[in-house]
């Protein structure tokens, strides 16, 4: 365990082992359960995250899943202990938040405020993360028939909340947005709200926190199906093993992370993981684009053309 781990890291970590301990012994959730005489609910939500597991629990599970390495097994249950800290419960898990927030926001934030590097992609509007308040509501009020009144407060004061904490973090935490042309373009309920929300990213981009670059439309580069997803390194930047991906699409969102060991009888190695092709393609297209200093500058372009 490395030395000064957040609980959020370290339950990461023990979850994390577990799951692929289980998979690599060929094993179900339902065996684990029915072996520790727990509930199959208490496994899913472990390996979910959503629950700390107890050093009690963890020492006998380790050795039904054949991690029997001494060293090994000391950092696991260190990290067990670090994991169930008690810390002062956070904003996004009250119960107004829990009940108008979906789990894999909820983890999101979570991860938010742990991440050393964070990297936005977006092909239609600018990432939440980066939204002043107006522009988050302009967005989400267009879909509002599909939201109760709840939902749209919590959810907006939710991104608010995620906007103020990341932008208060610069030293720590760096910020990259990759963005199609489009979303300079789209003047998402007219112009003046569109020069507000630009000339603010010039204004995030020039604490050194945020570097953004633009995929021109005549740009020879495709971009990627996806027209969004966040990658967030909880460890170094471009640490794959520290990875993990929000990813919005349709109604619907889902926390991604990869399997950081391979399997224990592969002939082969397995194949990249969801998480590590997406941050491949954003390097690509992040090598492709715009850079910085150009970028900015068809910003301000636009910004006197809004007015």
């Amino acid at each position: 365990m490395t030395e000064g781990d957040s609980p959020t890291v370290a339950r990461r970590r023990v979850r994390l082992a577990l799951r692929e301990a289980r998979e690599a012994a060929g094993f179900t959730q339902l065996e684990v359960a029915e072996e520790m005489e727990w509930s199959l609910s208490k496994v899913i939500r472990i390996e979910n995250g959503d629950v700390s597991i107890a050093p009690n629990d963890l020492r006998p599970l380790l050795a039904y899943l054949g991690i029997r390495d001494k060293v090994r097994t000391a950092d696991l249950i260190e990290s067990a202990k670090v994991a169930r800290t008690r810390q002062r419960q956070a904003w996004y898990q009250t119960p107004e938040y829990r009940e108008h927030l979906t789990d894999p926001l909820r983890k999101l934030i979570e991860y938010e405020a742990e991440a050393t590097a964070i990297h936005l992609y977006s092909v239609f509007h600018v990432p939440g993360l980066l939204q002043i308040p107006e522009y988050s509501a302009a967005l989400i009020e267009t879909w509002n028939e599909e939201l109760l009144p709840d939902q749209i407060r919590f959810r907006l004061a939710a991104r608010k909340l995620r906007r103020d904490a990341a932008l208060a973090r610069n030293g720590s935490l760096r910020l990259t947005a990759l963005l199609d042309e489009s979303v300079f373009r789209r003047p998402l309920s007219g112009p003046a709200l569109l020069s507000a929300q630009l000339r603010e990213l010039v204004r995030v981009s020039e604490t050194g926190q945020l570097g953004v670059r633009m995929i021109r439309f005549d740009s020879d580069v495709t971009i990627s199906y996806n027209a969004n997803f966040d990658i967030l390194f909880l460890g170094a930047d471009g640490d794959l093993s520290s990875a993990v991906m929000y990813r919005e699409a349709g109604l619907s969102d889902e926390i991604i992370e990869d399997p950081t060991i391979s399997k224990v009888n592969a002939s082969v190695p397995p194949p990249p993981g969801p998480v590590a092709r997406h941050y491949d393609r954003y390097q690509k297209l992040w090598n492709a684009a715009d850079n910085e200093d150009d970028t900015i500058a068809f910003i301000q372009k636009r910004i006197r053309e809004l007015g």
